[in-house]
């Protein structure tokens, strides 16, 4: 049986018993009302009515919104009008309302962590109160909260009982868009029934019973045939796989004339992933399920503005706003975050005047984030956000966005909107607006606008019921996603849900079990899982392994194959002859004998990356503070000598104190250094006391020389000078690195340049060089490395040598190992992950 003969049979066995039902009861076409489980099926009912019989007229297909809607439109008696504590099934309101309640019931203090959960279990109760006529619906609360109350006086469970009650009161006493239909009449009205039985469907049934008036609840038949043919299933590696494997399978359907095919919204996530790659192949895609307004470029660009108005904002979050500021010139962000990166400024506020371009960037928008930060009623926030929105030029940006559009409307952003707040007058600080804001975009959702002649429909597995779909691609059929016995939504308990009335597990199981074997049955259907995520490993749904049990095999791979020409990759080999180098540091050319093309990309390119301003502290980051620390305190102690011990001891503190101030680290980031600096501070004492008995005395710290050397000019800043007891400049140079690593530098000096080079910036041609070792676990020690002068020597003779192989034009190949590429920035660059080995 085709997909489409099997779309008009399913019809079939619904409208024939209500062509049946209304020849019987006598009454005309036009005046019955049928509702159907959700929009989607009323096209598809005119459209299979009008193909199941002789000409007549239509029934009126609806669904209950779509009913009581018309009913209010027809009449100006059955407008309806919510009141201010209504449920609305609207985050904006809903939450303002929640919090509301929670106020009066004395919770103002939980309000933050509750709100989100009234609101959550007040939705789950809507479909049940608005099946109550609304002159019963008030008893019906008062019942259901007796016994919800039962067994919940337990201090311990004092929160969720009042949720629960409140939620319940809440729901019992708002009324419902869809009241007008207790009031409404017609000569037939008929349900058809989807997977799971419609509440308010079924009590108006009941109603019209009641009054004597002919009401009847069809339901689609079974579809238990999987005989006509089976499905095709492909187990993925992982999400991606999944999701490039789907794409084929919808371009396969389509290649062999099968239109429209409908793809199964199982995971939203991936769902998205296959879209992106359809829309890359210009392919018509209907989404009815939307996503959510949270995840839209819209919403990130509003929550940015946001994020960017707290008091704490970071440098990263202030700069990533700013980037989406129209208003702003580009090259002034880039430039002042460049400044921002170079001094290592985390904290927006620690912008100081020193810092003269990112100082006058932020005396710009300093006047933008004080609109949106202190406290004011909702009215106040959404008209001085939209102030700030439009000084920024985003304003712009959202009207001209349609998922914006949406944004603005659900938030009531637009002029004039936010007067339906005006009877919340509670002052919200920006933690409080910020926390609204996005329950209302987490809750919202955005679906885009739908073309004509769609080639994919994206829907969920429920709504394929009663669907002209030529075939069918289910992706997301593991058993996290596609479970056989689905966990309830919302926090009620097993015993509160049949109390209540809402759907139990086993009733969710059911359905969900009808709507696979009808997913199985309504069109050739193609359906995938992923066999990991995470690492881990990941088993098929349950309704995959009956089928796999029964014997199924597994399909191909509907992605086509191609055959590439195999290219090898070659490692580059540049020239910097056209790059003269005019300037070198020690770390520069550290950098040129450890890998040549490393040189080449960031030293005369100067393809330097971006440093994370809100990065974790790293061993380097120790190593800094100790530099600038030292400093202070040897300036520090050479201002006021003294060989007292514990006034040294407050030296060095007060030191640490300054250098922690100056990289602006907080007490929570200094906490490593703090719990490592005790026994580093003794052992520094220690040794300091034995280098000053030999004689030797401080001179200067972060030294900085330029040497130069013919057409170069050797540049650096030297750790430390002292004199030593001899008269000879002992120059040193600060590690925090494993002690090993020093000792291998003493070993192999002319594989070290750091030292040396140090030597190199001083024209001192009687010299001594150490390294001095400070580690958080032994104490304090240093290294002396031998023939100083002669590693200088050796090292500017090799330093002339290889600028001038440059600028020859010798190639600089990329030929680093080890370290040198584990930590390298230019990896990505010279190629080397993807050279094949030889």
């Amino acid at each position: 049986m085709t997909s489409d003969a099997f779309t008009s049979a399913h019809w079939s066995g619904v409208l024939s018993p209500l062509r049946q039902l209304i020849a019987a009861q006598g009454v005309h076409p036009g005046d019955v009302v049928v509702l159907v489980p959700y929009a989607q099926l009323m096209h598809e009912a005119r459209v299979a009515w009008a193909a199941s019989g002789e000409a007549s007229f239509v029934p009126r297909f609806e669904t209950t919104q779509n009913w009581a809607s018309a009913l209010q439109s027809a009449s100006a008696q059955n407008s309806f009008t919510a009141s201010p504590d209504d449920i609305r099934q609207d985050a904006a309101c809903d939450w303002l309302t929640a919090a509301s309640l929670l106020d009066r019931a004395g919770l103002s203090s939980h309000k933050e962590l509750l709100a989100a959960r009234l609101v959550e279990s007040a939705w789950s109760l809507t479909r049940l109160a608005a099946a109550v006529a609304p002159s019963e619906r008030a008893q019906w609360g008062q019942r259901q909260a007796a016994a919800l109350a039962a067994g919940m006086d337990a201090p311990v469970l004092a929160l969720e009982s009042a949720v629960g009650q409140l939620a319940l009161a809440w729901a019992a006493t708002s009324a419902y868009a869809t009241d007008v239909l207790f009031d409404a009449t017609c000569p037939l009205l008929v349900i058809i029934e989807g997977f799971q039985a419609d509440p308010l469907g079924q009590a108006l049934v009941a109603l019209w019973q009641a009054r004597g008036s002919c009401a009847q609840t069809l339901r689609f038949p079974d579809t238990l045939d999987l005989s006509a043919s089976a499905p095709s299933l492909q187990a993925a590696l992982d999400a991606e796989d999944e999701a490039e494997r789907a794409a084929a399978c919808v371009l396969a359907r389509l290649a062999q004339g099968q239109h429209p095919v409908a793809l199964v919204a199982q995971d939203r996530v991936l769902t998205r992933r296959v879209r992106a790659m359809l829309t890359h192949y210009g392919l018509r895609v209907r989404d009815e399920t939307g996503w959510k307004l949270s995840t839209t470029r819209a919403a990130a660009s509003l929550m940015g503005l946001l994020r960017a108005a707290q008091w704490d904002a970071s440098s990263d979050t202030v700069l990533d706003w700013l980037k989406h500021a129209p208003a702003l010139n580009p090259n002034a962000v880039s430039a002042a975050e460049a400044q921002l990166r170079r001094a290592g400024v985390r904290q927006w506020q620690g912008i100081s005047p020193t810092h003269d371009v990112a100082h006058a960037l932020a005396a710009q928008v300093k006047p933008w984030l004080a609109l949106v930060q202190g406290s004011k009623p909702l009215v106040g926030w959404l008209r001085h956000v939209r102030e700030a929105l439009t000084a920024t030029g985003q304003w712009q940006a959202l009207l001209d966005d349609t998922a914006g559009q949406a944004l603005l409307d659900a938030l009531r952003l637009r002029d004039g909107q936010e007067d339906e707040f005006s009877s919340f007058a509670a002052r919200m600080n920006l933690r409080e607006f910020t926390a609204w804001v996005n329950q209302t975009l987490e809750s919202g959702s955005f679906t885009p606008e739908h073309p004509l002649d769609p080639e994919v429909i994206i829907l969920p597995l429920s709504q394929l019921l009663g669907r002209v779909i030529a075939a069918v691609v289910l992706p997301g059929a593991d058993e996290v996603r596609l479970p056989v016995s689905p966990e309830p939504p919302g926090a009620w308990s097993p015993a509160q849900r049949a109390l209540l009335g809402l759907p139990t597990r086993e009733a969710l199981a059911l359905a969900t079990r009808a709507a696979w074997q009808h997913a199985l049955c309504c069109a050739p259907i193609d359906v995938l899982w992923r066999s990991s995520e995470s690492g881990e490993r990941l088993m098929p749904s349950g309704f995959v392994q009956a089928l796999l049990l029964a014997d199924a095999t597994l399909s191909p791979d509907a992605r086509i194959a191609r055959a590439l020409p195999l290219n090898a990759t070659q490692l580059p080999a540049p020239s910097g002859q056209a790059l003269p180098i005019t300037k070198l540091s020690a770390t520069a050319y550290d950098d040129l004998r450890r890998c040549p093309y490393r040189f080449f990309a960031m030293r005369q390119l100067r393809l330097q990356e971006a440093d994370e301003l809100d990065s974790e502290l790293e061993k380097r980051d120790f190593g800094n503070w100790l530099h600038g620390l030292l400093r202070h305190f040897h300036e520090a102690l050479q201002a006021s000598p003294t060989p007292d011990e514990d006034l040294r001891r407050t030296m060095l503190d007060a030191a640490a104190a300054q250098s922690t101030r100056e990289m602006g680290l907080s007490e929570s980031e200094f906490l490593p250094f703090a719990a490592a600096w005790p026994r580093v501070r003794e052992g520094y004492l220690v040794w300091l006391t034995g280098h000053e008995a030999e004689g030797a005395k401080f001179v200067a710290a972060e030294v900085e020389r330029e040497m130069p050397l013919g057409a170069l000019t050797l540049m650096g800043t030297i750790d430390r000078l002292d004199r030593t007891a001899g008269g000879h400049t002992l120059v040193i140079d600060y590690k925090t690195e494993a002690r090993d690593t020093t000792v291998q530098r003493i070993k192999s000096p002319q594989e070290d340049t750091q030292l040396a080079f140090y030597a190199a910036l001083l024209d001192d041609d009687e010299l001594e060089g150490a390294y001095v070792s400070l580690v958080e676990k032994d104490p304090t020690r240093s290294y002396t490395q031998p023939n100083i002068v002669d590693l200088r020597d050796q090292l500017i003779a090799s330093i002339q040598a290889d600028i001038g192989r440059i600028a020859e034009g010798s190639p600089l190949p990329a030929m680093g190992e080890g370290k040198a590429c584990t930590f390298c920035a230019a990896r990505g660059l010279c190629r080397r992950d993807f050279v094949e080995a030889k």
